[in-house]
């Protein structure tokens, strides 16, 4: 089923950082949302999951740093276990294990607190319950911008690993066209709140049309970073 978003908009302080903006989303899509800091990309990312839940719609978000999904005063256990209940599921039902072997997490313990899993492990472990419940689309807003790049490139690489077959969509958000450049087949770019250019992700790599994309794609030494 195609995901279909029609004329989303934003309006802060009297100022528009969201011009009317549609989308399709196909299953399996594998779509960047890049553009410079403060260009409408997260704006729009958010705007698209309230839209599409209100359509009854299944989609995941994961935000930038795991700390804005797990409470450190609460065990990854309880996490999970919350996380089967807001989606309707019998705690214990989900797939904990393949999850977790699918992220290379299967030596964390979930009786321990955020603060004793690494980073890295912490923001596996949020992406695993996005994936609880095989969503229509997932959203990662900057999902590894609290991580080295090192760490990083391997937490992408499970995730698409895990995906490859699925019919879950992606999206993700994010200024680092290295990271989205080796991971996702379609590429729209933000800029001052309007959806400025959209096509393949080699296309705009190499044949930028729009100011935006030029800046993105001119400092081509991204190409040597492992994310």
């Amino acid at each position: 089923m195609i995901l279909t978003v029609t004329g989303l908009s934003a309006v802060r302080s009297g100022r528009t950082i969201l011009h009317p903006t549609s989308l399709d989303i196909e299953p399996r899509g594998r779509i960047g949302l890049v553009g410079a800091s403060g260009s409408g990309k997260s704006t729009l990312g958010h705007m698209l999951i309230d839209d599409l839940n209100a359509q009854g719609h299944s989609v995941a978000h994961v935000p930038q740093s795991p700390d804005e999904a797990l409470d450190p005063l609460r065990s990854m256990a309880f996490h999970w276990r919350e996380t089967e209940v807001a989606l309707g599921l019998q705690p214990g039902s989900a797939d904990q294990a393949g999850l977790f072997r699918a992220l290379s997490i299967e030596d964390g313990d979930i009786r321990e607190r955020p603060w004793g899993w690494s980073r890295g492990m912490q923001q596996r472990f949020v992406i695993a319950m996005a994936l609880i419940s095989s969503p229509d689309l997932i959203v990662l807003d900057e999902p590894t911008s609290a991580l080295d790049p090192v760490v990083a490139a391997a937490t992408m690489d499970l995730l698409s690993s895990f995906l490859d077959g699925k019919d879950t969509a992606m999206i993700l958000v994010t200024h680092d066209l290295g990271l989205a450049a080796r991971r996702v087949d379609r590429l729209m770019v933000m800029d001052a709140g309007r959806l400025v250019e959209e096509g393949s992700t080699g296309d705009i790599l190499e044949h930028p049309q729009t100011p935006a994309a030029k800046a993105l794609s001119a400092h081509r030494n991204w190409m040597a970073l492992p994310c």
